[in-house]
Formats: structure tokens, sequence, C-alpha cells
């Protein structure tokens, strides 16, 4: 295989963010979307110069013209399509959030084992270098050990008919950007948190459209604290304190592919500023997807590492449910 040929199931907006991302890469090549209707399919594909359309999801699967397949349907139907194009032979990239429980992650686990094919998260900000930048600083103690951590990722959202506002179909900010601060927190300290805390804000149809959370690394003496939220104006950040300096992110998740930078204050507060590359974080994600594809080097975000996520978020949403903290150690 010289190309990974790619399908995108469905007409996600998300879409178009992958689509530059996928012709970019010089070992990848779109050939294909798949909808429900072959009327929005062929529409689509025409608006998007792709060669080939599909009317429904099967028929892309089994399509002998797909490698891979990017999976940007609503949260609640992740696990199923991943699971059916596995078993059709193809890679799967599959957007944030992988499933919404263990137990699907799990069958879909298995089934990537038993099929020989890549299953992935899509966390396209942990495959940019300004991520791999930050990680590598506190692995060399630049700042010493890390005490706390804070994450913030917000917008307001503006679109009444959406997935994401349904619970039955996985809504709500902390599924759909709260993930992200929540997802470089175990990054940073490489395994699940002892002990979750969560408070939300619900909405009239039911999710969460604000939400807080704290994760305790008691054995460590560490933390982290996240605020996401689709009810105030776009803002992101990564705040990491240390014994000896903070390292500060100004666009930790998105905006990078203009630039980013990493900011490091040592003890006395001297800053010391570290540019980052303009690439497209999507570029990023492909490419690390193909590496894993053609067996050179692992993928960023493990299925280990999307099954922590998955854990720490059911348990934030427990614990905001019940009003009490929840244990996750043992």
């Amino acid at each position: 295989m010289e190309k990974l040929r790619w399908g995108l199931l469905s007409t996600a907006h998300i879409n178009r963010r992958l689509i530059p991302a996928i012709r970019s890469s010089q070992r990848s090549e779109l050939m294909a979307v798949a909808s429900r209707n072959i009327q929005r399919a062929t529409e689509y594909a025409r608006q998007w110069n792709i060669p080939l359309a599909f009317g429904s999801y099967e028929a892309m699967l089994d399509s002998p013209e797909i490698d891979a397949v990017y999976i940007s349907l609503p949260n609640h139907l992740h696990a199923a399509w991943s699971i059916q194009a596995l078993k059709s032979g193809k890679h799967v990239l599959c957007e944030k959030p992988i499933a919404l429980s263990v137990d699907e992650l799990d069958e879909m686990e298995m089934t990537s084992q038993d099929s020989g094919r890549v299953l992935a998260e899509a966390l396209m900000y942990q495959y940019h270098p300004q991520t791999k930048i930050a990680l590598d600083l506190l692995q060399a103690g630049k700042i010493g050990r890390v005490f706390h951590t804070l994450g913030i990722f917000t917008f307001k959202h503006s679109r009444d008919e959406d997935y994401r506002l349904l619970p039955d179909q996985g809504g709500g900010s902390l599924w759909d950007i709260g993930i992200y601060p929540i997802s470089f927190i175990r990054a940073i300290f490489q395994r699940l948190p002892d002990q979750v805390l969560g408070k939300e804000i619900r909405g009239s149809t039911g999710v969460d459209m604000s939400f807080w959370g704290e994760l305790l690394y008691e054995t460590t003496r560490g933390s982290g604290q996240f605020f996401c939220s689709f009810e105030t104006p776009y803002t992101t950040g990564m705040v990491i304190f240390g014994e000896t300096g903070r390292i500060e992110i100004p666009l930790p998740f998105t905006g990078m592919q203009e630039g980013g930078q990493v900011l490091v204050y040592d003890i006395d507060g001297k800053q010391t500023v570290i540019s980052v590359e303009k690439k497209d974080p999507y570029l990023c994600e492909i490419e690390g997807f193909e590496a894993a594809v053609f067996g050179e080097k692992p993928l960023a975000v493990s299925l280990a590492h999307s099954r922590d996520h998955i854990r720490t978020i059911n348990a934030l949403r427990i614990s905001s449910q019940t009003g009490n903290p929840v244990n996750l150690a043992g």
C-alpha cells in the first residue's frame, strides 16, 4: 500500500478540516464520501471534488476502493459504525469522543485487534509539535514537579439543530470540548486521576451547557482543573504550575496552524518564548495515523489514553449529578 485511500463516513461540518489535511499529505488520498441519501452524497462530492459518492454507509464500507474511514457522526453512533468499519477491513479514525462508555471502547478495541486494523481517536492537537514541546519540557523537568494544571475551552454555541444539544446523542459541552483539557491533563500526569469532582449548568434540552471539573492525583499531590462551556465566547488556554516555574500555552487546542507559542516562566518570573512552526494540526493527525497504519510509530493518542478520557468524563458526570466526589483509584 503506497497511499491510504480515505472515505468520509458522513457529511458532517468537521469534514472541512480533514479534507484539506488528507489532500495535503503525501501518503493519503481522498476517494469517497458516504451519506444516508445519495443526492446529498453526490452534491457533497461535487462541492468538494471527491471522486466517489455512496448513498449508504454500508456501501462505502463494502467498497474495495477504500482503505481508511474518518467517522464524524454524532457521538452516540461512533462505536457502532467504527466496529462495522473495522469488520469491513477498514482502518478507522473516529472523531472524539471515540465512545461514550468503556464497554463500547472494549468492544471496539477487540474488533480492531481481530481485524488487524488501526483504530484511533481524533484529538488532533496531541499530534501537533506544540503539544510535544510542552510535554517534552515537563519530561525534562523544566519546571520541576507539576503541582497543578488549569485548562479552558469555551465557545458560544449558536446552532439550534445540533446533536451537541441532545442528551440521547451524547451531547453537552463536557463530551464536545471538555475532553480537550481533560485529555491534556491526562497527558501531563500520564494516568487516570484518583478522584474527580464536577459541577454543571444544564440547558433547556437537558445537556450540560457549562461544566467545571477538578481532577485529583492524590498519590503525587497533583491536581487539574478545567472549565468548558457553550455559553461564553471562544476562549482557550492551558497553564501548568510546577515547583520551579510554570508553562502557559495560549492556544493549546485550536489556532496553532497559524503558529503557536509555549511560554515558560522560571522561578523568578522570567519569560522564555518558544515559537512553534506553522502546521495544520489535522495534517499532523493524518500523518500520525498514517505512521501507525504503516507500522512506523505508535499513535499519539492510544486506546489506553482514550479509555482514561471516557472513565474520567463519566465519573465527572456522576459527580455532578450526585453532588459528591467520585473515586477512580484502585
